[in-house]
């Protein structure tokens, strides 16, 4: 299977990357490289670092990106391993930074990978195949009280106490193996009337497994200081959400490293010590066009939110 993805907000993240042709780029989810493309087609004397820890999106990148193979370098890993990637590669400030984040078209589409509520595929759900923990250990080991904390949290669903109990109820009978068989005990979960109008009934627990599994909010929570920190001087961070939960990380994050002077605010003078790292440039997330969204409806929950870097001595200049 071909691993299609359409780029969501690709004009908007070439601008707001503000790309220069002797420029160092990384893409810390590199996906079909549709956005990586694109970057690489622009630069000279540049650089571009691609990083993805699935071995399909490796492969496709590979090969969607081989005529720009002399200035990009493509790196199987999780992008929370930016910095000593980097210094691997010999890299020390970068001038911006795309995570583009959640599931891709491409996993959510091939039904091998479990990722998706439409077909009837093993429990899976892993961004990385190297890893040994997959969705059917969740569903099937987890606490009934954990895997309720879980739905509520990361799905967000108000019926997670009633498929948390679901769950638990079935697996007592067997093992829960396939994406079908988890939909089927969700939907019981789920009064009638609210699966006839909210949408698919499985969206949102689906949802939270893929998060769980994968550790995506707590990588995300912890990388994003570390990836500001790797850029130079007006280096941009582009990051690309897909739910609320995604994009209050990121938006929080980028507030604190604007101003993270925590002194109470009768304080004449900041004494805490704490220094900005730059500037937000979208005081509200910028979301796609409607004609984006008409041709590609999985973009309309997309949000970009853009940092820039700047560090004391430039800001004293201005």
């Amino acid at each position: 299977m071909e691993f299609a993805h359409k780029s969501v907000l690709l004009d908007e993240v070439l601008e707001g990357l503000n790309i220069r042709p002797d420029g160092i780029y990384v893409d810390g989810t590199l996906g079909g490289a549709g956005h990586s493309r694109e970057i690489a087609s622009r630069l000279t004397e540049g650089r571009l670092v691609g990083i993805d820890q699935d071995e399909a999106a490796i492969s496709a990148a590979t090969e969607r990106l081989r005529e720009f193979q002399d200035k990009v370098t493509i790196v199987r890993d999780n992008y929370a391993n930016t910095p000593e990637i980097l210094k691997k590669l010999g890299i020390g400030r970068v001038d911006g930074i795309l995570l583009d984040l959640g599931v891709s078209s491409y996993q959510l589409d091939n039904e091998e990978r479990g990722f998706s509520y439409r077909f009837d595929a093993p429990l899976d759900m892993r961004m990385d195949q190297r890893q040994d923990m997959t969705a059917r250990d969740i569903v099937n080991d987890y606490s009934e009280s954990r895997l309720y904390q879980i739905i509520r949290d990361y799905g967000e669903d108000r019926f997670a106490r009633n498929i948390a109990k679901h769950i638990a109820k079935a697996r007592e009978t067997k093992a829960i193996e396939t994406t079908g068989e988890l939909v089927e005990i969700i939907s019981g979960a789920i009064p009638m009337k609210v699966r006839k109008t909210g949408g698919h009934p499985a969206k949102r627990t689906f949802q939270a497994i893929r998060i769980e599994l994968n550790s995506e909010l707590k990588v995300l929570e912890e990388s994003l200081e570390t990836m500001v920190d790797t850029l130079g001087e007006n280096g941009r961070f582009c990051v690309i959400t897909f739910h609320s939960l995604e994009d209050r990380i990121v938006k929080n994050a980028f507030r604190t490293f604007e101003n993270p002077c925590i002194c109470p605010p009768d304080f004449p003078v900041c004494v805490c010590g704490r220094v900005s790292k730059g500037k937000v440039i979208t005081r509200k997330p910028i979301i796609p066009k409607p004609e984006e969204t008409e041709t590609n409806p999985r973009a309309a929950s997309a949000k970009l939110r853009i940092f820039e870097r700047r560090t004391e001595e430039s800001k004293n200049k201005m």
